[in-house]
Formats: structure tokens, C-alpha cells, sequence
């Protein structure tokens, strides 16, 4: 599942794409939302919180997606083959004179009024990669993984409930650097510790980002996540995967065996 760092780059792409030029095509294929009218309308800005992606129309609408475990946005020249948007499996399709976006194997869609927007996102904590996070977005943070008991740690970063934004990778990826077994419950780390697994957790992911606007999605090379019987690059210790949570709900989790030793009382 696309983690809170492509979300974000894609949402840069599509607000690059589209912003500020009328709509001359717009469908949306999606039952709760195929009779919308859309043509006409300018997106203003195009944004991600978490996992979610909302671009904002000037008709005080906004069009929320969530891409789940296959969806993606592709940007193409209008009146190009590719921005024909033939294949089935494309959901949304938001076009000006020049650029058309198609959303394809979306995993949420919906059309609200833009005020309506936090509804949306009500149950979710703070965005990792928000603005200002690392102020008050880490307190909220380290306040709602506290709420979490003795749940596993990195099954409370994987739940967008305490903090948004994190997936599989990353919460592998933090764990990692900072050597923490990612079964730890949460309970047994104090609001120090939780702190700096959240601004790691940030640091990393902006990171991404960054490198992502340069070369690409994706292109920050992984310490631990995909790289199970490789030896660990810090002590060279095989890299395992466990799982995070129950079936058929449970994800995989990337460790390492040497790095990352669970508590004594574990």
C-alpha cells in the first residue's frame, strides 16, 4: 500500500497538472459518484493528509481518493492514447486543455463539500508529514500511542488512528534505525522514546520525499523492508519478517534479529 510519502509526491504531481485551468473532462466511475458534473470546474489545490488524497475544486468541492493496496494516479498529454482512459480498471479521469489524470484500481473515492472534509479524516491522527508535526502533531502523536497500551509498537504505527500516514515500510524502516523490536508494547516506552520514534518517523519519510522530487517515487534505498535471509547492512545478521497484527488483517514487518532484540521481559 502506497505509504504518506507518495502520497504526498503524487498529490504534488496532480496539483502541478491540474491546478488553475477549467476541466474540459471529468468522469468519475464510481457508483456512489457517477452522476456528478464536473466539467468547468478548476482544481485549486491538490493535497495529501496521511494515506488520503483530496483535490479541491473552485465549486467548493472536494474529490477524496485513497489509492489502498493497488491504486495509482497517472498523468498524461491530453488527447495522447494513454489519456484515452479505455481500461477497466480506471476509476476517476480529470482532464484539462492540456493534462488528464486518471486514477486507476482506486481503493475509496468520494465527492463532498470541502467543509465536509475533516468528516472524512475524523479518525485519523496526526499527518506525519504534516506541517508543523514535529510541534504540535508529535505531542497529539505520542499522547494517542500512549492510549494504545500493550498493543505491539509496530502495530501501533501501522493503525492511522494514533498517526497517519505510516505503512509497512516505514514502520520497518523507523524501528530499524533506531534499534527498537518492533513487538515492544507500546506501554513499556515512555513519551521520550515514543517522541523520537515519531521524529524519526518524520526525518525519514521527508527524506523520501525530497529524493523523490529529484529521481523519482520510491527511490530512497531500504535498510530492512524487502530484504528478508539478506544480511543486515549494520551487523550482517540475516533480516527477518514477522507479521503485525491479526489475520486476515496482519501485515509484514521487516527486523533485524541482531539490531533490534526484544526486551528482557519479552
Amino acid at each position: 500500500m502506497p505509504e504518506g510519502d507518495v502520497v504526498r509526491l503524487t498529490a504534488e504531481r496532480l496539483g502541478a497538472a491540474l491546478t488553475g485551468a477549467p476541466l474540459v473532462r471529468a468522469e468519475l466511475r464510481w457508483p456512489s459518484a457517477a452522476g456528478a458534473v464536473l466539467d468547468g470546474a478548476s482544481v485549486t489545490s491538490s493535497a495529501a493528509y496521511g494515506k488520503h488524497l483530496l483535490t479541491r475544486l473552485d465549486d467548493g468541492r472536494t474529490l477524496h481518493t485513497h489509492l489502498r493496496m493497488d491504486g495509482t494516479w497517472h498523468v498524461h498529454r491530453t488527447g495522447t492514447r494513454d489519456a484515452a482512459a479505455r481500461a477497466p480498471d480506471v476509476r476517476a479521469v480529470l482532464a484539462t486543455a492540456s493534462w488528464t489524470c486518471l486514477g486507476r484500481s482506486l481503493g475509496m473515492l468520494d465527492l463532498v463539500p470541502t467543509h465536509e472534509e475533516g468528516r472524512l479524516l475524523a479518525n485519523l491522527g496526526p499527518d506525519v508529514l504534516g506541517d508543523g508535526f514535529l510541534d504540535a502533531g508529535l505531542a497529539d502523536g505520542v499522547r494517542r500511542l500512549t492510549a494504545q497500551g500493550a498493543r505491539p509498537l509496530a502495530e501501533s504505527l501501522l493503525d492511522q488512528r494514533p498517526v497517519a500516514g505510516l505503512g509497512t515500510i516505514w514502520t520497518a524502516e523507523t524501528l530499524f534505525a533506531l534499534r527498537v523490536w518492533p513487538w515492544t508494547p507500546t506501554d513499556t516506552l515512555d513519551t521520550a522514546a515514543l517522541g523520537r520514534v515519531l521524529a524519526t518517523a518524520h526525518r525519514l519519510m521527508a527524506r523520501s520525499v525530497q529524493v523523490g522530487r529529484a529521481r523519482g517515487l520510491q527511490a530512497v534505498e531500504r535498510a530492512v523492508h524487502g530484504r528478508a535471509r539478506r544480511p543486515c547492512r549494520r551487523c550482517a545478521t540475516t533480516i527477518a519478517v514477522g507479521r503485525a497484527g491479526r489475520p486476515p488483517y496482519d501485515r509484514p514487518v521487516y527486523w533485524c534479529p541482531g539490531c533490534q532484540r526484544p526486551p528482557a521481559a519479552a
